[in-house]
Parts: structure tokens; C-alpha cells; sequence
């Protein structure tokens, strides 16, 4: 799951009263989406440079190198990026950083951009079946859409730029210190 809604108890085992739970609405980023973009953007920031190994970019961006190598074949699959064997080998983009949106980093790093729970881990199967009418499933799928919108929206080397650029681009105002 990537972009998951969380309202429930950090802690699923216990119970307690749903009246005793302060409401909170957490929109969490996987490890595997996170990671992702950050060895993507790693190697647009690197281009110029030929190929760069996944121990390279674990060492120099602080992440897992399992990780790192897990992602980098999971982007390969996606034909984001390429591989060059040998002494000088290692890993480069498939195209342009600004032919290569988030949205394309996080499909390939997670193979999903916004879990549809009542797809995935449907509360019953009749109720949650395509077939059966269901008034909250437009909801989740316009959600859905809504973040695969934004996130085609933005490339690869739209990130290249320092942050107060970024949030000007993605329509955030600027913060000033």
C-alpha cells in the first residue's frame, strides 16, 4: 500500500472504545515509494556522470543498499531506468528527467500509487464485489485519480530544483524563515 488513510489505534490488538480514540487522518508514503523517488532523483541528479552503482547511491543517499538494489531492478522492470554491466557499470535513467513523473517512480518502486482497500482487503466479499453497489467506492476511486493526477503532474526534474522552486510549482506558497 502506498497512500494509506489511517484512522484506527497504532495498535490493532488492543481494545478500545472508537469513542476514546482521538480522530486522526495520516496519509503515509511508503518506504518502498519514498525510497524510490530518492534513488530516481539520485540519478537524474547524476546524468552527466554515466552510470552509477546501487552501493553508490545507498552509501551516498543513507538507505539500505538491499533496498536500494530491490528498487533500482523494480525501476529497470518498469524501463525507468537502465543497467550497464561491468567495471564502469551500474544504473542510469531509460529517458529524460522530465519525461519520468513521480507517479511512474512510485507505480514502479510500489506497483501502486493509492491502495483501494475495499479492492485489496474487501471487509466481504459480496458487499465489496464489483457487482454489488457501493456509495463510498467513488469516493476512493475519485481519491484515487485525484493523486494520480498530481502525481503525473510532477517530473523527475521538477525535483531538481531547490525547495522553495518546488512548492512554487506544485502550487504550495513559499515559506519564508
Amino acid at each position: 500500500m502506498c497512500l494509506a488513510a489511517s484512522t484506527a489505534p497504532s495498535r490493532p490488538d488492543s481494545l478500545v472504545p472508537l469513542s476514546s480514540v482521538p480522530y486522526r487522518q495520516d496519509v503515509r508514503i511508503t518506504t518502498w515509494a519514498e525510497y524510490g523517488v530518492i534513488c530516481a532523483l539520485h540519478l537524474a541528479k547524476r546524468a552527466a556522470e554515466g552510470p552509477v552503482t546501487g552501493r553508490d547511491i545507498a552509501a551516498r543517499e543513507r538507505l539500505p543498499a538491499d533496498y536500494v538494489e530491490q528498487i533500482l531492478l523494480r525501476l529497470r522492470r518498469a524501463e525507468l531506468v537502465t543497467s550497464v554491466r561491468g567495471a564502469r557499470g551500474g544504473y542510469r535513467l531509460a529517458r529524460a528527467a522530465a519525461a519520468i513523473s513521480i507517479r511512474d517512480v512510485i507505480h514502479a518502486s510500489e506497483l501502486t500509487t493509492f491502495d483501494l482497500h475495499c479492492v485489496s482487503h474487501p471487509v466481504d466479499e459480496e458487499r465489496c464485489a464489483a457487482s454489488h453497489e457501493c456509495s463510498i467506492r467513488p469516493v476512493w476511486v475519485m481519491l484515487q485519480r485525484r493523486i494520480d493526477d498530481v502525481l503525473d503532474s510532477v517530473s523527475l526534474a521538477d525535483l531538481l530544483h531547490d525547495e522553495p522552486t518546488v512548492r512554487q510549482r506544485v502550487g504550495l506558497p513559499v515559506l519564508h524563515a
